[in-house]
């Protein structure tokens, strides 16, 4: 039997259709999935992001074990609140998961890790937590939204006391804040402004339809799905995996190699295909056939396969097709050929990111 969100009884009410997402009952739209990205894009839409998982890291050596954990460094988090976007890599370099993780103070962090991937996070966590003085401690009492969209932030601080809306008035991307019960952070999966916000789950509902009385659009797992894509972001278990480095996934600035003498999993794997150049990288694809491309589909140049699509769609917001692809490294074509179905279409190689802040990079 799958999960249920504390939000899954408004879904249901809504008359959404629900799927099983990483062992969750998830909406995956609520009519049409293309109206739903529209809203997000052009005004306000949110997501039941609860099945996220919340993990506190707490303890006297929480700083020290979240720097040895994570690909990226904690230390550069000063101001509580911060937030920083990782890598938690294995010893091989591979990507066991993408996670972000608040800064709160040098003994206490909050990370937010992939649902389908929960259950080896936690493992993991707690495995390498055993060279620690650290407690790991996964938030089973709360929800989580995700609100986004050029009017997102204005319409989530119209449900909010006069006093929320002091704490985050001045809110900087990437950085949270404790307003009262909520837990509101400005970052997201759309590539448009927005908060993803904490709250207890015992409120969870009833914040959601205060949400839709102020305007702002129920989404489900497709409209995410292509938002993320338009805006380059990677998906865990398609775009990047445990096989798959930082390096061969566009998450090269997540690695913070300095200082040298800070040492975190996977390192020195990491470091090794650093100097010998990295075998793949992730490109982004724009189709000019008429068609759609899709995951697993091959890329071809001089009837040569030279790599394979990890993620693909049509892009609502450009009508046009688009992909990332993990290609051998030496590829330097401007455009290559996708096997779609029984046919090789054209594509033209670009930079993985489409669309931003609502306007198409292509």
């Amino acid at each position: 039997m799958a999960n249920k969100t504390p939000l899954y009884q408004a879904h249901v009410d809504a008359n959404a259709r629900i799927v099983d997402f990483g062992g969750w009952d998830m909406p995956l739209n609520y009519g049409s999935q293309i109206d739903e990205h529209h809203a997000v894009r052009q005004d306000a839409g949110m997501f039941d992001v609860s099945h996220m998982t919340v993990v506190e890291v707490t303890g006297g050596e929480a700083k020290a074990y979240m720097r040895y954990l994570l690909a990226n460094d904690v230390d550069k988090l000063k101001e509580p609140g911060k937030a920083l976007y990782s890598g938690m890599l294995n010893e091989e370099g591979g990507v066991i998961d993408d996670l972000i993780v608040y800064y709160l103070t040098d003994t206490h962090y909050r990370t937010v890790v992939n649902a389908s991937t929960r259950d080896k996070d936690l493992a993991w966590m707690e495995n390498v937590a055993q060279q620690f003085d650290v407690a790991i401690e996964e938030r089973v009492d709360v929800a989580m939204i995700a609100v986004q969209g050029p009017n997102a932030v204005e319409k989530a601080q119209s449900i909010m006391s006069d006093q929320q809306k002091a704490v985050v008035a001045d809110l900087k991307p990437f950085v949270a804040a404790q307003a009262g019960d909520l837990f509101v952070a400005r970052t997201g999966y759309t590539g448009e402004d927005g908060y993803e916000i904490i709250v207890p789950d015992s409120k969870g509902i009833e914040f959601w339809n205060q949400l839709i009385e102020a305007g702002v659009k129920p989404c489900g797992l497709a409209a995410r799905d292509t938002l993320r894509l338009e805006a380059g972001m990677n998906l865990y278990g398609h775009d990047m995996d445990e096989s798959v480095s930082p390096l061969e996934a566009n998450m090269g600035w997540t690695i913070a190699w300095q200082p040298e003498d800070r040492d975190f999993v996977g390192r020195k794997a990491l470091a090794e295909q650093k100097e010998q150049g990295a075998p793949r990288k992730l490109i982004g694809l724009v189709l000019e056939d008429k068609g759609i491309m899709r995951e697993g589909q091959e890329v071809v140049v001089n009837d040569e396969i030279v790599g394979v699509v990890t993620s693909g769609t049509m892009s609502p917001t450009t009508s046009k097709s688009i992909a990332m692809a993990r290609v051998n490294r030496d590829l330097n074509e401007e455009k290559v050929l996708v096997q779609v179905r029984k046919k090789q279409l054209a594509a033209k190689v670009v930079k993985p990111s489409f669309v931003r802040q609502g306007k198409s990079l292509i």
